[in-house]
């Protein structure tokens, strides 16, 4: 099958913003778009199941009867409203000028189901938090570290509201995911026209300085407008002080690099940047 642009789809508030940069990356990059919704109804049962513990053999045995009718007529129900959200998705791809566009919908968990389609997906689209995580406008999705763990394939997080970049910055570290990062801003469609900003976090050493202009030298003999900068200090207060500075509209990043900023994306917690980021990350691998 063809590599598309995968958006995983869900009931949140960042759906739309899925969308919309998900039509966006496939237009800019010519690539098929897909939308995904995944119904995972796992978690659910196991908790109602739950339930019955204490009851006497034959109630025990009623109530889960019951409860399994009650989680079928609840698929059924997941499968349904999957179905609109698809069609919904698939109307405001149109109203944005993609005329064409798939829809898949599976059953399972979204990790796995991404993981079982990896080989289809050139570019995964997904939101900062899913279905679960409305109220905790902290915190990132459950969900993203995983996929961001088992995927192979770039991956770009959304917050709600869609916004054209204008401006994108290269968080660089000399490792070689970095170094294909930079040739992969330079070549990409995805960034024709758009100012490109490179910033190293440490010490003003020979090394990173010789980093920064082989950087910057790929970014200007691709016919982009780059700028970059060499500044110590704690890594994610520095690449957000920076991007709120300069206004830029989407951070890129290596998700396993090899200095400080690989603690922030393979950390044993949910990753600072991720999470108070308020514009749209794209992972590369």
């Amino acid at each position: 099958m063809t590599e598309q642009v995968m958006a995983a789809i869900d009931g949140s508030r960042f759906s739309e913003g899925v969308c919309d940069y998900a039509v966006w990356a496939s237009q800019a990059l010519e690539t098929p778009l897909t939308f995904l919704h995944v119904v995972d109804n796992h978690s659910q049962t196991t908790q109602q199941h739950n339930l019955s513990g204490n009851l006497k053999l034959g109630a025990r045995e009623k109530l889960l009867k019951e409860l399994s009718d009650l989680d079928e007529q609840r698929a059924k129900v997941s499968r349904e409203q999957g179905r609109l959200m698809l069609e919904a998705a698939q109307a405001r791809a149109v109203e944005d000028g993609v005329t064409t566009s798939a829809t898949r919908q599976r059953n399972g968990t979204l990790v796995e189901t991404l993981v079982e389609l990896e080989d289809d997906v050139r570019l995964l689209v997904v939101g900062k938090r899913g279905e679960a995580g409305h109220q905790a406008s902290g915190h990132l999705g459950s969900n993203l570290e995983r996929v961001v763990r088992e995927m192979h394939r770039p991956i770009l997080m959304v917050p709600q509201s869609f916004k054209r970049p204008e401006t994108v910055m290269m968080a660089f570290d000399g490792s070689k995911t970095a170094r294909k990062g930079i040739e992969m801003l330079a070549r990409s469609p995805l960034f024709q026209g758009i100012a490109c900003h490179v910033v190293i976090v440490g010490a003003s050493t020979a090394e990173y300085n010789s980093q920064l202009e082989w950087a910057l030298d790929i970014l200007r003999n691709a016919g982009h407008e780059a700028q970059g900068v060499i500044r110590a200090g704690d890594v994610e207060e520095t690449l957000s002080n920076y991007q709120q500075e300069q206004g830029i509209d989407l951070l890129v990043m290596g998700a396993y690099g090899h200095s400080r900023i690989r603690h922030l994306l393979v950390g044993s917690t949910t990753t600072a940047m991720l999470r108070n980021s308020k514009v749209p990350v794209l992972l590369l691998r």
